[in-house]
């Protein structure tokens, strides 16, 4: 991106999953794990790769169910794999749950980060008051901060568990401005998500900077848009 003028924030706040926190490297060195520990190709699943493209399948319809407020959290994270090995033939609750406890508890010890991502935090930390907004699930959140070395950047963490409400609803975005004491002009949101974060933070009247690690968007509603956390060095 080119250089930009910049403007006069005081308030950063990341997402976490995706934009910092590398959730697709980390969940499938999870998934791994747990398709060793379960043998699940004794039980008829022939590859991890036919496994994984169920379950991602799965468990984004039912995200977007619990962004939506259909289901609560118990719900998803059991469903997602109850559906998934049904969808291969294996009816097991006790396997479905298990595997989502694990999941749980697995998943938040990854600490595969993007690149640059400490580096920058760092930078920022000197500079501006960072926070954290994140539809995950509380408890699992903080442990992947903590474990990845992240949580002593930021000094608030905002779940939609605790603000009652998820991106890209207004009032989540409300509450963290009303906990950290932001005014909406000297703060920016920067996310992966042209709907969850970009959206939610316009929608609020908060700037935001939408990171592409593809490369392959040209245009968005966010107020920047970059490539690599690299980028956003031009913006502070």
């Amino acid at each position: 991106m080119q250089e930009v003028n910049r403007k006069h924030y005081r308030h950063i706040f990341f997402d976490l999953d995706n934009t910092l926190w590398d959730f697709e490297a980390n969940s499938k060195e999870t998934f791994h794990e747990l398709f060793d520990r379960y043998q699940l190709t004794h039980r008829g699943i022939d590859s991890f790769e036919d496994f994984i493209e169920v379950y991602e399948r799965h468990n984004a319809l039912l995200w977007e169910f619990y962004r939506q407020g259909k289901i609560v959290k118990e719900v998803l994270n059991i469903r997602r794999f109850s559906m998934t090995l049904d969808e291969f033939g294996i009816h097991d609750s006790l396997l479905s749950s298990n595997m989502a406890g694990d999941y749980v508890a697995i998943s938040p010890t990854k600490t595969r980060l993007f690149p640059d991502a400490i580096d920058l935090l760092g930078y920022l930390k000197e500079r501006y008051t960072l926070h954290i907004i994140t539809n995950g699930f509380e408890e699992v959140q903080h442990r992947k901060l903590l474990n990845s070395g992240l949580r002593g950047y930021f000094e608030s963490i905002i779940t939609s568990e605790e603000a009652g409400s998820k991106k890209p609803e207004l009032p989540i975005f409300n509450f963290a401005l009303s906990v950290t004491g932001a005014q909406k002009h000297e703060s920016l949101m920067i996310g992966d998500d042209e709907e969850v974060d970009v959206l939610g933070a316009r929608n609020a009247g908060i700037d935001s900077v939408l990171v592409d690690y593809s490369g392959e968007r040209q245009t968005t509603e966010a107020t920047y848009l970059i490539y690599n956390l690299k980028d956003i060095y031009k913006i502070l």
